[in-house]
C-alpha cells in the first residue's frame, strides 16, 4: 500500500480500516480479514470499546506487528495529563502491544464547555508529547480539531501534530481546515467518507458509478484519496472490506473529481466540534 511521510518522520499507509461502531464480538474477525487482504492501517479508539478485539485481530492475522500501522485515541472524559497517561496505559494493555503508531486526542475541549479549554487541550497534548518522547507512541495528533483549536495548541506545543482526523465526505470537505493542516504539514485523515451511507442517495455519484462500472463506495473512497486525504473505510462484511480495498485501483478523471468537489448536499453528520457535548 502507498505510504506518505508524516512530519514525525514515520510513514503512514494512505488508506485506513476503521472500527467505529464495530462490536467487540465482531471486531477481531473483521480486523483479521482486513489485514489479510492488504489493509495495514488499523484505526480504533478507547471510546469504541473494541481495542482488545482489534489487538487480537492483529495478532491472529499472521502479519508482523511492525508491519501494521495502529491508531487509537484518548476519550473526552480522560482529558488532562494524568488521566491521558492512565488511559493510554489501559489502551496499550487491551491492544496487547508495546507501542502505538499514532495516538490522537479524540475531540477538542471547546470554549462552549470550558473556560480553560486551551489549557485542557495543552495539558492533554503534553501527555502525548511525553509518550512519543518515551518511545511508546511513534506519532501523535488530534481528531476533530479545527484551526481555531489547533492554533493555540501549536503556539505552545513542543511537537507539532502529525495528523488531524476529521469528518470528510462529498458535500462536507471542510476546506478551511484541510488547507490549514496541509499548509502546516499536518496530514489529514477522513472519517465517515460515506457520510453514514448518505452518499448512495446522491444522483451524481450514482451516475459516476455507472460510468466507471464501480460501486459508489469505490468512487467516493478513490475521490477522498485524490483530494490528498487518507480515507478510513469501515465494514465488517468480508466482501465489502474487499470492495473498499479495491478502490485503490480506481483513478477518477480530473473533471469528475472537480464535480464531486462542487457538490453542496446536506448529508452525513457535519458536526461542529464546539457543539459536541460528549
Amino acid at each position: 500500500m502507498k505510504t506518505i511521510k508524516l512530519n514525525s518522520g514515520h510513514e503512514i499507509p494512505y488508506f485506513g480500516y476503521g472500527t467505529w461502531q464495530t462490536p467487540e464480538d465482531e471486531a477481531q474477525k473483521a480486523v483479521e480479514h482486513a489485514i489479510r487482504i492488504g489493509f495495514n492501517h488499523i484505526d480504533t479508539a478507547a471510546f469504541y470499546q473494541n481495542e482488545q478485539a482489534v489487538g487480537q485481530g492483529i495478532h491472529h492475522s499472521g502479519v508482523r506487528r511492525e508491519d501494521i500501522f495502529l491508531t487509537t485515541k484518548v476519550w473526552n472524559t480522560e482529558r488532562g495529563y494524568n488521566r491521558t497517561r492512565r488511559s493510554f496505559e489501559e489502551s496499550l494493555r487491551k491492544l496487547d502491544t508495546p507501542y502505538v503508531d499514532l495516538y490522537l486526542i479524540h475531540w477538542p475541549a471547546n470554549p462552549f464547555q470550558f473556560d480553560n479549554w486551551k489549557e485542557i487541550n495543552l495539558d492533554t497534548w503534553r501527555a502525548l508529547e511525553d509518550l512519543q518522547q518515551e518511545g511508546l507512541v511513534r506519532s501523535i495528533g488530534v481528531s476533530n480539531f479545527m484551526p481555531r483549536h489547533l492554533k493555540p495548541l501549536m503556539e505552545k506545543a513542543r511537537i507539532m501534530p502529525a495528523v488531524n482526523q476529521i469528518e470528510y465526505h462529498p458535500g462536507w470537505m471542510q476546506k478551511e481546515c484541510v488547507d490549514f493542516c496541509q499548509k502546516n504539514g499536518i496530514t489529514v485523515e477522513g472519517w465517515s467518507p460515506l457520510a453514514q451511507g448518505d452518499v448512495f442517495k446522491v444522483p451524481l455519484l450514482q451516475q459516476m458509478s455507472q460510468k466507471y462500472g464501480k460501486s459508489i463506495t469505490q468512487i467516493v473512497l478513490s475521490w477522498v484519496m485524490a483530494c490528498g486525504v487518507i480515507p478510513l473505510s469501515k465494514s465488517v462484511t468480508p466482501s465489502r472490506i474487499e470492495e473498499n480495498f479495491q478502490s485503490m485501483e480506481l483513478c477518477l478523471e480530473k473533471e469528475d473529481i472537480e464535480k464531486i468537489n462542487s457538490l453542496d448536499c446536506n448529508i452525513g453528520k457535519c458536526r461542529n466540534p464546539d457543539l459536541v457535548n460528549y
